[in-house]
């Protein structure tokens, strides 16, 4: 009598396969749905700082 015994390690791919399908899903409708890359913002920083001078140096006499 020979055992049948195929059909174990495919379920357990297939799950596998099946749940990076769903996340692949996922991902694919938060980047498609919502108009594809996020907007890119312009952001214009002016840092601008009083002038400072190095205090005057000692007279060597």
């Amino acid at each position: 009598m020979a055992e049948n015994s195929s059909g174990g390690g495919n379920a357990g791919l297939a799950f596998i396969v099946g749940g990076l399908l769903v996340v692949v899903a996922i991902v694919a409708w938060f980047v498609f749905a919502r108009g594809g890359a996020p907007e890119t913002k312009q952001v214009d920083v002016d840092v601008s700082l009083p002038e400072v001078s190095a205090p005057a140096a000692p007279s060597g006499n």
